[in-house]
């Protein structure tokens, strides 16, 4: 009697994080050839786009500052306009940075290596747009000192118990313990860099930045220390940051806004929307100077795998605020619930659903997340979906309050249109630059990971 083998339960191998075939040179050659090389390229159309929209921002913004915030459509019922969302819906964007380096990094995740990089630089440019927005809506931004705690001869101070204060001190805190991770990480690469450049010029620039750096063993055994250390004070920012963002609304008694649910919500879909955002940049990057080799179809699946678990936290918490309303017996808040669904603004409402809840439902399929170009518009479409609940969110609940005397129709202009374009000019235009002058892949990481790798298959 013959017996027919049993063969093991097998799982497919995962796809590697870095494609096999690259050595220690190969990696250091790729990366910084695109730094070092004479010359611009095809880089220059992209960038020259990102310029033309950075002189739209300037022109909207000198004309704001002749003319005022009455250029904007915001008006009586609704003071806060396309300023107020755009400002969270930037700072949103810049949490996944700050998850994909610090938290991964501490969790010792390797995938994270061969995108931390501009995803921290994509934190710093969306931090500075996100920045600007509260200086532009303060009407008279050469007064925005008053927020700082500076020993005044008028006994004045700001206001500690608001969170516009809050915004303040945490935003800057972000942006400094975020530029301090940037930076650190960059030294070995910029060593690399200054050592393997052919002109003078570039070597002494690159060599200020590298800031001495040798390579010794006392030098990383420092950097390792600072490296987490600040790893370990950028991760609590990340939700620390956008809770403080949430409290401007939650603090308020408008209907809508009201709610405890926004710190844990409002995160949620930072990080939702930051990854969405890492995909745009990852995505064209990999395809643009032929990285597939080190952003690899398992980071993207990754990133997609991470993006529908914030999702789903996200859909939970719209389901939340309609059974918040609901079971809160509160007029007030039915009527705005009713009113976001049903009323002027439903449109809005109903396309934050299908992009934020049901599109990314795609996500579960493998195919989906294994397909370049779905994922690239799935991405895109998250980022709409973000912005536009940020537009739900804010309008929505100040356009009709509790006095029907003072309803009203927030309606955006050309100049909230222009500011909006501009800002995202502004955001590529830094990022190109960044692209072009600083290694947009982390050099060192990269050979460590290839010879972590090298030193398992020995094994």
């Amino acid at each position: 009697m013959t017996t027919r083998p049993t063969q093991p339960a097998s799982v497919p191998d995962e796809a590697p994080i870095l494609a096999p075939g690259y050595t220690l040179d190969s990696i250091t050659g790729r990366i910084s050839e695109i730094v070092l090389r004479p010359g611009v390229g095809r880089w220059i159309i992209g960038f020259g786009i990102a310029f033309a929209l950075v002189m739209l921002f300037l022109y909207a913004l000198a004309n704001l500052l002749v003319r005022g915030i009455g250029i904007w459509g915001v008006n009586i019922p609704v003071g806060w306009g396309f300023d107020i969302v755009n400002f969270v819906w930037w700072i949103g964007i810049g949490h996944a940075g700050t998850l994909i380096s610090a938290f991964l990094l501490l969790m010792r995740q390797e995938w994270r290596t061969s995108i931390n990089r501009f995803a921290e630089a994509m934190t710093l440019f969306a931090v500075a747009c996100a920045g600007l927005y509260p200086l532009m809506h303060l009407g008279r931004p050469e007064y925005v000192y008053w927020m700082i705690p500076y020993p005044a001869n008028t006994g004045l101070w700001p206001q500690f118990r608001s969170p516009l204060v809050w915004d303040f001190f945490a935003i800057t805190s972000y942006g400094l313990v975020s530029f301090l991770f940037w930076f650190v990480g960059l030294l070995p690469d910029l060593a690399t860099l200054r050592d393997r450049a052919k002109r003078r010029w570039v070597k002494v620039i690159y060599g200020i930045l590298a800031m001495g750096w040798r390579g010794s063993a006392r030098h990383w055994f420092r950097y390792q220390k600072v490296y987490f250390l600040l790893a370990a004070l950028a991760t609590p920012l990340v939700v620390s940051v956008h809770s403080i963002v949430s409290l401007d609304f939650a603090s308020g008694i408008i209907p809508g806004w009201h709610s405890t649910i926004f710190p844990p919500y409002f995160v949620a879909g930072a990080i939702f929307s930051g990854m969405a955002m890492v995909l745009t940049i990852a995505i064209p990057l990999r395809a643009g100077y032929g990285w597939q080799g080190f952003i690899t179809q398992r980071h993207l699946d990754n990133m997609a795998k991470v993006m529908l678990a914030s999702g789903l936290v996200v859909a939970y918490g719209y389901m939340m605020e309609l059974f918040n309303a609901w079971y809160s017996g509160n007029l007030y808040e039915m009527h705005t619930a009713v009113d976001r669904a049903l009323g002027y603004y439903a449109p809005t409402f109903w396309l934050m659903m299908v992009c934020n809840v049901l599109l990314p439902q795609a996500l579960w399929f493998k195919r989906i997340r294994n397909n370049t170009l779905l994922l690239f518009i799935l991405a895109l479409l998250i980022n709409l979906g973000m912005w536009t609940e940020r537009f739900v969110i804010v309008v929505t609940s100040l356009h009709n309050d509790f006095l029907p005397s003072a309803w009203g129709i927030y309606l955006p202009t050309s100049w909230d249109i222009a500011t909006l374009f501009g800002t995202i000019g502004l955001f590529a235009a830094m990022l190109f630059v960044f692209i072009r002058l600083l290694p947009a892949i982390s050099i060192f990481e990269m050979r460590k990971l290839l010879t972590d790798t090298q030193k398992e298959h020995s094994a």
